[in-house]
């Protein structure tokens, strides 16, 4: 394992393919990556009462504790293992167990805030933002939440309009100014083939570690056209 480690932030709106882009990138790379969900990192309220922590805005900065990911990741780059957190949201809460988690050639943020934080952003050396439209996610959302987390449609569209939609609006969206690749339309097999090749030279020792935004774009816009050929 090469240390400090590679370190990538994946950002984009909730529903838009972050998670897919990372898993992709993580299957191709092998055990090489270490994979950290910006989820996990939700503040733990087992202050709170249930009904309290449904009423909590999950789409805020100030709903994750950005300091632990902060000394985690910090940790993780530096070659040591950590104890992250586990979230499980059907109790709108952390897990009471933890999972050792060690440090790899290539650690990935994941999560709608990813690119969010000052700090976090400094320690990034690829930063990616996933851009899908509206349509689509909130499509993604309802099927997600209704389907695999058992919530009521009413009450996921009432959550997308009142607080998803805004907060995506106000914090996460103007983040994509901080990221060095918009990968459009999710898992963009052309944008993800190229990343994979990335990450791969840098676990190889060929990487170089400059990402310049247009470069990248360039090269991915490159591959784009050749595919439509």
């Amino acid at each position: 394992m090469t240390i400090p480690s590679f370190v990538v932030g994946i950002a984009g709106g909730t529903g838009a393919g972050k998670t897919t882009v990372s898993r992709l990138i993580t299957e191709s790379v092998g055990e090489s990556v270490t994979r950290i969900p910006l989820d996990n990192y939700y503040e733990d309220l087992s202050h709170l009462d249930m009904e309290a922590r449904q009423e909590v805005n999950y789409d805020h900065p100030e709903a994750f504790e950005w300091e632990l990911l902060r000394d985690h990741l910090r940790a993780l780059s530096e070659g040591q293992a950590v104890e992250m957190p586990q979230y499980d949201f059907e109790i709108h809460n952390r897990k009471d167990e933890r999972v050792t988690v060690l440090p790899t050639d290539v650690i990935i943020v994941e999560g709608i805030l990813s690119l969010y934080d000052e700090a976090i952003n400094d320690m990034l050396d690829l930063r990616l933002y996933v851009e899908t439209d509206a349509d689509v996610r909130i499509l993604r959302r309802i099927k997600r939440d209704v389907i695999q987390r058992g919530r009521e449609l009413e009450d996921v569209i009432d959550q997308y309009l009142s607080t998803v939609k805004p907060m995506h609006e106000q914090f996460i969206e103007p983040t994509k100014k901080h990221a060095d690749l918009i990968i459009p339309e999710g898992a963009n097999s052309v944008a993800v083939n190229l990343l994979e090749e990335k990450i791969q030279a840098e676990i190889e020792g060929e990487g170089t570690r400059t990402w310049e935004r247009g470069s990248i774009e360039q090269q991915l816009g490159e591959r784009m056209s050749l595919e439509e050929e």
